[in-house]
């Protein structure tokens, strides 16, 4: 039997962060990096610098200084596509197909700016708009599928440092919170990191880079995600969050999350 992993890292800048990315490759070694974040055009991207490293095969989807997605890979890719989610062409999604047949979608949903309210924050109501998106897309779904990425949404009350504070707080407030449920339950995704680690047990992929010790006052949300197919629950064998790579070296403000598939 054959297992794959596959690692998922909002890199909050690829270039910027490139030597923490080589630590990652060297100490994890995934079959596939999906990357959120990279603010990157295409062609500055360090497809070379990947190459060299064994990631030969590459889809990307780039953007000037902002957003962009990116998967590298061992194993071959297929059928690439992306989806605008967003509606205004921001690179925000890449997919492709594995040569097991699974879907692999990697996905960097908005943050949705500093206020919950979309009658004064155009930023916010974009947000719900795009989780709206995926929902449809994922209400059609037939196909097992892995969706990974930064879904800017702590779900759940044990997803975030405290569940009062943070109510009303973009990225916990219900109605995002109601919004990603919705999602979820179109396909009845199965949450790994959940299923790995079951709630109410901590875990967290993000702190503030505002925290001047983020180890010390632990106010950390679940920001990223891993869900996949109910027909694939059975087949992911392993999941962790790298938490230390948030006091590596310039981090970025997420750490990788990785699971393995048995194929």
């Amino acid at each position: 039997m054959t297992r794959i992993k596959i690692a998922s890292w909002n890199v909050n800048s690829v270039r910027a962060r490139i030597d923490i990315v080589a630590r990652l490759l060297k100490e994890e070694r995934p079959d596939i990096l999906c990357l959120q974040e990279t603010k990157a055009t295409n062609d500055i991207f360090p497809s070379k610098w990947f190459r060299r490293r064994g990631y030969v095969h590459q889809q990307l989807h780039g953007q000037k200084m902002h957003h962009g997605v990116a998967i590298v890979s061992r194993i071959e890719l297929d059928e690439p596509g992306s989806h605008d989610w967003q509606d205004n062409g921001e690179a925000r999604h890449i997919g492709v197909r594995l040569p097991c047949g699974i879907r692999l979608e990697n996905v960097y949903v908005p943050a949705g700016g500093d206020i919950p309210d979309r009658t004064v924050n155009p930023k916010f109501g974009q947000k719900l708009d795009f989780i709206e998106r995926m929902t449809r897309w994922s209400e059609k779904l037939r196909e097992p599928t892995l969706v990974v990425g930064d879904f800017n949404v702590a779900p759940l009350e044990c997803d975030v440092w405290s569940h009062k504070a943070l109510l009303k707080v973009v990225s916990h407030t219900p109605v995002e919170v109601e919004a990603l449920n919705r999602l979820q339950q179109s396909h009845e995704w199965v949450d790994i990191g959940r299923k790995f680690v079951p709630a109410p047990e901590r875990c967290f992929t993000w702190w503030s880079y505002r925290s001047l010790d983020w180890t010390r006052n632990d106010r950390g949300r679940r920001l990223d995600h891993m869900w996949v197919s109910p027909q694939l629950g059975g087949q992911v064998v392993a999941h962790h969050v790298l938490e230390p790579c948030r006091s590596w070296r310039r981090p970025s403000d997420h750490v990788p999350l990785i699971c393995e598939v048995e194929l």
